[in-house]
């Protein structure tokens, strides 16, 4: 793919109850984006939170202004939130991460550089690669998420060493393609979107990323996600 003209990045985070973590995540990724001169927008897309957070995403768009912040209701299951979201995206490039700072967000533009530096059509933030890591999971967790990439990989060889993360740069087109063809939800989602983009021949960059447990609030990760991760894995093991 050919090299683009001035790059406006799009920043698509899903949230649901995080008014303690939006402020300094926003707060973060502005700062990065101006230090790198990079031109952005947030997109805020609010699952019905309960707890203020479309208040405190109100209050940052007046902040920030209204190019910069976009807010968005979105009362659906998430995964389809990207979907939502991206309607609103005016970047050539899509950011898609947590809002629960789990991901060091100043890591974000060796991403960029990433991109640049292969022409990559997505880069995938990964733990378990050079420098990366997970800090502040007890063992169960770790154990968990090893074991889910482990068995994706074998499974279906995807070319990508981290698949279950859920903090990557797309080229806006190519993840428009993408959301087409996928058809999971949660964990499994983020797996399948590498999975069809190896299909269809994109390429892909990797960065080291070091995960930090969240800050504030509960894990969403339960027994259930575990359930519906191992389905997820073994349709797409049957269908791809």
């Amino acid at each position: 793919t050919a090299a683009m003209g001035p790059a406006r990045v799009s920043v698509l985070l899903p949230t649901y109850n995080e008014r303690d973590n939006l402020p300094l995540v926003v707060w973060l990724l502005a700062r990065t984006f101006s230090d790198s001169g990079i031109d952005f927008e947030i997109i805020i897309i609010d699952d019905g939170s309960p707890d203020g957070t479309q208040e405190i995403a109100q209050q940052l768009e007046k902040i920030y202004g209204s190019d910069k912040i976009v807010r968005k209701l979105f009362l659906f299951p998430s995964g389809t939130a990207y979907i939502h979201g991206m309607k609103y995206a005016t970047g050539n490039f899509i950011v898609i991460m947590d809002a629960d700072l789990s991901h060091h967000v100043r890591l974000d533009f060796m991403y960029y550089g990433k991109q640049k530096e292969g022409n990559f059509d997505i880069v995938s933030g990964t733990r378990y690669k050079g420098n990366g890591g997970v800090h502040g999971w007890d063992l169960k967790r770790k154990l968990i998420s090893r074991g889910a990439n482990f068995l994706t990989q074998v499974l279906l060889r995807p070319g990508a060493s981290d698949l279950t993360g859920s903090f990557r740069l797309y080229r806006k087109e190519v993840l428009q393609k993408l959301m087409e063809k996928c058809v999971s939800k949660g964990y499994v989602f983020q797996m399948e979107m590498i999975v069809r983009a190896r299909q269809l021949g994109y390429t892909i960059g990797e960065v080291p990323i070091s995960f930090v447990d969240r800050v504030y609030g509960e894990s969403k990760l339960g027994g259930n996600e575990i359930v519906s991760f191992l389905k997820g894995l073994l349709t797409l093991f049957a269908t791809t």
